[in-house]
């Protein structure tokens, strides 16, 4: 089963890369575009604080995300892993080709990554699969160890998200108890990581 998932994975990966796809040095993530509605919503329009239904119409998009995609997969592995014992060291991997040959991209990767849940409460969708490199140089293929003659950097995607923030209805600074206002912004989440050449050869 464990090999299944990792082979979806791999190919959710492969699939959705393409489009808009950049890296930095370093990376935006956290740093969005904005574009914001005035409308305040009052507690009793919404649903336990959650953004209106017609808000969430591009949810079946989001679906299709991979940052999105990954979540369902990552909350099942972790919930194995806790009766199997903690997650190996998250340090650059010396790399075996006879020991990664059946694993998943981001695992045979000369710069390999890992993935973690980000969540925010105030983003919509809440929890997006966050990839994160393992190693600040890349892998020698032949030693399959680290080596400083390559930089690892994170691939970033362009994702539309919804945001909520406290809000007055009464044209006061001061927030309105259960009222929310939402607004879209454009973030850069990390997918995965790459080589490339160093910026300096010192």
């Amino acid at each position: 089963m464990a090999t299944v998932t990792v082979t979806v994975m791999s190919l959710l990966l492969l699939a959705w890369l393409p489009t808009g796809m950049t890296h930095q040095d370093p990376p935006s993530w956290g740093k969005p575009r904005s574009h914001r509605t005035l409308r305040c919503y009052s507690a009793e329009e919404l649903s336990h604080g959650q953004a209106p239904p017609h808000l969430l119409t591009r949810s079946a998009r989001w679906e299709q995300a991979l940052p999105v995609a990954l979540v369902a997969s990552l909350e099942a592995t972790g919930h194995r892993r806790q009766h199997e014992g903690p997650l190996a060291g998250t340090q650059c991997p010396v790399l075996r080709p006879e020991e990664v040959l059946e694993a998943d991209t981001h695992e045979r990767s000369i710069s390999p990554w890992r993935y973690r849940i980000d969540t925010d409460e105030n983003r919509y969708p809440q929890k997006l699969a966050v990839a994160e490199c393992l190693c600040r140089g890349c892998i020698n293929a032949k030693t399959g160890r680290e080596t400083a003659a390559l930089n690892s950097v994170q691939l970033l995607q362009s994702l539309l998200v919804l945001r909520r923030q406290p809000c007055s209805r009464d044209g006061t600074t001061d927030p309105t108890p259960g009222s929310f206002a939402f607004h879209t912004e454009f973030i850069r989440v990390p997918v995965g990581c790459t080589c490339v050449l160093p910026r300096s050869t010192q």
